[in-house]
């Protein structure tokens, strides 16, 4: 009983495709016949489609390569610091960090001897940058000196492929020992291993005691590239005054996290003598949260670039409507020769709204294409692989086709209501 309505429904699927395919070739005949109106008429969908593109590739490999350099710190890890790690603000909002006071090696110390929950604390700072080098070999200048305790290792996620890491002992004596990375390890001593050898770091010699594993590249710039010396070695070195530390913090696991960043909060709140409903006078934050914040300023560009773009498509879609009025004018005697054939009213709507998608999709195939070739130069920079970001490969496909549909209607339904008889007469 089915079969009859099945064999109707497939006749009428076949013929839908049939004349889907026939005006499809006609849209593109009909763009073909006109190459200079029509480049000029899907540039403005070019350049549209090509700013959300460029900007959200851009976007996505800023985020994957940030990302990457955020997720530095371990698992359940937060760290602590007078300054914020991202600040979105001018330089007015940066004054009150300005007037913060450091965090001092003793306060450190303090807050280590009384978290409990933390699992490690460690503390860290940045010295210098310059040039080290080994009885083989020199770096460029772009090395790095960091002073770091025991705790630090663990917090940062930092793995000992040979050696040992910095040790209490180390840290309380002030040694002159180092733990080189990866990347500066195979520089400095290219040809064996650097476990007990010399380096000289600002004309100052250190014993190497570990090497850690390689992490790679992030940001555009090698993390592998620095050395790690006791903290108060390089304090010691370098000067304590103007210098706040910066404190890593691990839990002991996720169920106690929460807990172990509400207690170091208020143990440091305490040492830093912080009037109770007073603000802190220091930064927290971890992975997550960083994360969280470039996301959210993001958000805000990605929202601004959709909203300029989308100017730019409208502009685009009114000049699209402007074309297909001429080309219904100059094409009247050619609709007329359809209607006398036989052609219905939807065929010559959907023939005209298709020229118009047509058109918008076109423009668009090459936005996409252009977009995702600049966005992705940051990438190649920043020595990142190459991101598609294939959400908004859709989306702005999907928008071009609307603007077709939504500039091509009227067009499609002036030719379409055309009088046959009118029309073959049209000179």
């Amino acid at each position: 009983m089915n079969s009859p309505s099945i064999h109707s429904r497939s006749t009428r699927l076949a013929f839908l495709r049939a004349e889907v395919k026939e005006s499809f070739f006609m849209a593109m005949s009909a763009l073909a016949a006109h190459k200079l109106r029509s480049g000029l008429t899907l540039l403005g969908v070019l350049v549209g489609v090509f700013s959300i593109i460029v900007v959200m590739t851009a976007m996505r490999v800023m985020q994957r390569n940030i990302e990457t350099e955020l997720s530095q710190l371990g698992t359940h890890s937060f760290q602590i610091q007078k300054w914020p790690a991202v600040h979105f603000g001018g330089p007015e909002g940066f004054e009150k960090y300005w007037r913060r006071q450091n965090i001092t090696l003793a306060q450190c110390l303090r807050l280590k001897e009384k978290a409990t929950l933390a699992l490690h604390v460690g503390f860290e700072t940045w010295f210098w940058g310059g040039e080290i080098t080994s009885r083989y070999q020199k770096t460029s200048p772009t090395a790095r000196l960091t002073g770091q305790s025991p705790g630090s290792f663990p917090a940062k996620n930092w793995v000992i492929g040979e050696g040992r890491a910095l040790t209490e002992t180390d840290v309380d004596a002030a040694h002159d020992v180092c733990v080189l990375g990866y990347g500066l390890a195979k520089t400095l001593f290219p040809f064996g291993s650097s476990l007990g050898e010399r380096v000289k770091i600002n004309g100052i010699n250190y014993s190497v005691v570990g090497v850690l594993e390689p992490k790679g590249a992030a940001l555009g710039g090698d993390q592998d590239n620095f050395a790690v010396i006791p903290i108060t070695t390089g304090l010691n070195r370098y000067g304590r005054v103007w210098r706040s530390l910066s404190i890593l913090v691990q839990a002991r696991d996720q169920a106690s996290y929460d807990d172990t960043v509400e207690q170091v909060r208020g143990i440091l709140r305490n040492i830093r003598k912080v009037p109770p409903g007073k603000e802190d006078d220091f930064e927290v934050f971890s992975n997550d949260s960083l994360i969280t914040q470039f996301k959210t300023f993001t958000k805000a560009v990605r929202m601004g670039v959709a909203v300029v773009s989308s100017i730019a498509l409208i502009a685009a879609g009114i000049g699209i409507m402007n074309i297909m009025l001429v080309s219904v004018t100059e094409r009247t005697r050619e609709i007329g020769i359809r209607r006398a054939v036989g052609a219905k009213k939807r065929n010559i709507m959907a023939q005209f709204i298709l020229e118009a998608v047509v058109l918008c999709e076109v423009g668009g195939v090459i936005g996409v294409a252009l977009g995702i070739l600049g966005g992705n130069v940051a990438g190649y920079f920043l020595k990142v692989s190459p991101v598609i970001p294939f959400d908004w490969v859709v989306i702005g496909l999907a928008i071009c086709s609307l603007v077709g549909i939504i500039f091509g209607t009227y067009p499609a339904f002036k030719a379409a209501n055309l009088d046959p008889i009118e029309s073959l007469r049209y000179e």
